[in-house]
């Protein structure tokens, strides 16, 4: 039978609540499957997997659960099992490297900070930037779409600029309150996109921090810290070949 996996923990810390259901729904009931010292977190996978709101939402559901009471190396959505055996040995294989992981993820969460450009505070970019005024005197004289389009292009420039030093800024200010920290994928409308690996007693420190910073910079950039969350940005995949989705 195929499986869907959500993850690895520890076989003897792991615990599934009672009744939860993953991908699926109710046919799809949550277990562990023990392979030494480790266990994988996984359900019968569905005929057909696809990233649905609601099967992403159950994924991450299960992985939320499971993190709060064990330490949990989360595999991303859609991976599939063959069969027990096979998972079992693929686990078996790598037992080391696992506990290893988990132990790294001990105690500790992930929180992704994304910046992004905002629009406010214009005429303090243009007054503190020679060329923004020399642009938009080339405008005043001779409102071509030439002229208007590198001044626009430059004002683009100078917010996504101001952003990014409060990027730099954030990285700063959290240095000394997170354990790791990693870039993260680009995503559209952000100039920064960075996940911290960070302490449980930590996250009410994390969190103030970014919200003062968020209200000191809100006419240069906004800020979205989302978390705590499994720790996605700070472990191997559990399972080193996805069968099929």
């Amino acid at each position: 039978m195929r499986l869907y996996v959500y993850g690895v923990t520890t076989a003897a810390e792991g615990a599934v609540p009672a009744g939860l259901s993953g991908v699926g729904g109710a046919s799809a009931p949550v277990r562990l499957l023990p392979a030494g010292p480790i266990a994988a977190v996984v359900s019968p996978a569905p005929a057909l997997v696809r990233a649905r709101r609601r099967d992403v939402m159950a994924h991450q559901e299960v992985l939320t659960r499971l993190s709060r009471t064990a330490p949990l190396l989360p595999a991303t959505f859609g991976l599939i099992a063959e069969d027990e055996p096979s998972l079992r040995a693929s686990l078996e294989r790598d037992a080391e490297a696992k506990l290893a992981a988990l132990e790294r993820v001990r105690g500790r969460a992930e929180m992704n900070l994304k910046v992004a450009a905002v629009e406010r505070g214009l005429a303090e970019l243009v007054r503190g930037s020679e060329k923004l005024r020399r642009l938009r005197a080339e405008v005043e004289r001779n409102p071509d779409y030439t002229a208007r389009i590198r001044l626009g292009e430059a004002v683009a420039d100078g917010l996504r600029q101001r952003a990014e030093l409060v990027a730099e800024e954030a990285r700063r200010l959290l240095f000394d309150l997170v354990e790791d920290a990693v870039p993260g994928p680009e995503a559209d409308g952000y100039v920064a996109n960075i996940s911290f690996l960070v302490d449980l007693g930590q996250l009410d420190a994390v969190s103030e921090a970014v919200e003062r910073l968020a209200a000191e910079a809100a006419s240069h950039a906004e800020l979205r810290l989302t978390g705590p969350l499994p720790c996605y940005s700070f472990c191997a995949q559990p399972t080193p070949q996805p069968v099929g989705v």
